[in-house]
């Protein structure tokens, strides 16, 4: 099998796709033999990962499978002990918690929206769900009493979505670069008072953190799910909004250039906008940009198997590089995390026990949402494929290049090269 149709295969796209990628790319590049790089590359990680894990290429995909999720374990059991077993309930310890995934992320300033204009924004449209849980009887009394950032962030749990969608958000539309402003990120633990009413929602999104990217908020709510797993899934995701929210931040002072288009750039940055529509004919390469989890809607998103790129998948790989050097600020705890360096865009099909070929993702991500859900024996795939897009694009024009187009063209929802 040429290395083309190995790599679509994985993909799960048209053979000819990846063709026309190596064709178009390497007249372009001058690059040769790309395709077949990454194809030795992946043999190359998948059996050097594989005797680490203690077993051989011939390995069935449910024992491979089993020794990655028991690593997950493992390397989340000694991430416990570094950061001091904390108890992410608990306010203080959840803290700490954070605090260390900022050593390790940094904190570069953003350009976020004002306080001023968030607590007007709630003035104009007072959210009643949050209200009533915080008994005040009015948004005068709460926005005096109450942090706005922990409010602005109970929205997205506590208010109806119609309701956010429909009315709040639809104030985004005024919103002008004057309404931001440069300041640090904020990451913070909400207290008790959210938890309670925070649990639907935690248990749909299976992790207690999410953020807000026009604030720049990564937040925690101080739940637990109680599964395995858990403390080094947060602890990634937490480094991950902190690539995120940077990335995002460029993009709103990039469209503050132009005040007319602002606030409609904004809306379609944080809905997450993606083309839904064929892309002309073209002698040149075509590539969407894809920057939502698509799959939450549908599987087989014709998208995924068209040429893309995905911002999603390199702010994954940032945040995977800082968590495999974690060690120079956990007192030398890395060894373990670092099996994990550079294995977002690693899989290859194994057999079944009974001989069927299976795909099975190296990637962290996709292994610990399988083991979030291994009772229901579902196997993640997506973080992998997305990343194997990512990983084409950048080994012929380089990580820089990849997210400079993406910047350029993220409204537009693709390129060509």
């Amino acid at each position: 099998m040429k290395s083309y149709e190995k790599i679509a295969s994985i993909l799960r796209t048209d053979k000819d796709n990846i063709r026309k990628i190596e064709e178009r790319f390497s007249e372009v590049t001058g690059k040769k033999y790309i395709m077949d790089k990454i194809i030795e590359d992946n043999e190359f990680m998948v059996k050097s990962h594989l005797e680490r894990l203690g077993l051989t290429r011939e390995a069935s995909a449910g024992k491979i499978y089993n020794a990655l999720i028991r690593h997950i374990e493992s390397d989340n059991s000694l991430l416990f002990e570094a950061l001091g077993f904390p108890i992410i309930t608990e306010m203080a310890s959840s803290n700490h918690v954070l605090n260390v995934a900022k050593e390790i992320a940094g904190m570069p300033k953003g350009f976020f929206l004002k306080k001023e204009k968030a607590i007007e924004l709630l003035k104009n449209q007072p959210p009643k769900n949050i209200l009533k849980l915080l008994n005040y009887g009015n948004i005068e009394e709460m926005i005096e009493k109450e942090d706005i950032f922990a409010v602005f962030s109970a929205l997205r749990f506590l208010e109806d979505r119609d309701w956010l969608n429909g009315v709040f958000f639809k104030q985004y539309e005024n919103l002008k670069p004057a309404d931001f402003e440069e300041r640090e990120i904020i990451v913070k633990t909400l207290d008790q008072r959210w938890a309670a009413a925070a649990e639907s929602f935690v248990k749909k999104k299976y992790h207690n953190i999410s953020h807000l990217k026009e604030m720049g908020v990564v937040f925690v709510i101080p739940v637990t799910l109680g599964i395995p797993g858990e403390l080094l899934r947060m602890f990634s995701l937490i480094i991950h909004y902190l690539n995120e929210i940077p990335f995002y931040s460029k993009l709103f002072v990039k469209f503050a250039a132009d005040e007319k288009t602002f606030s409609q750039n904004i809306i379609s940055l944080l809905r997450g906008d993606v083309i839904d529509e064929r892309l002309p004919k073209s002698d040149k390469s075509q590539w969407l940009i894809v920057q939502r989890y698509l799959a939450k809607d549908d599987e087989n998103d014709w998208r995924f198997f068209e040429p893309h790129v995905n911002p999603e998948a390199l702010h994954w790989e940032r945040a995977e590089r800082l968590l495999a050097q974690a060690g120079d600020v956990l007192d030398g705890f890395a060894t373990d995390l670092r099996f994990w360096g550079n294995l977002n865009w690693v899989g290859d099909y194994f057999k079944s026990d009974t001989g069927i070929d299976v795909l099975v993702s190296f990637n962290l991500v996709d292994t610990v949402m399988s083991l979030v859900k291994e009772d229901e024996m579902i196997k993640y795939l997506y973080h992998h494929e997305e990343s194997l897009w990512n990983k084409i694009f950048v080994e012929y024009f380089g990580e820089e290049k990849m997210e400079e187009l993406i910047m350029d063209n993220i409204v537009k929802g693709w390129f060509e090269v």
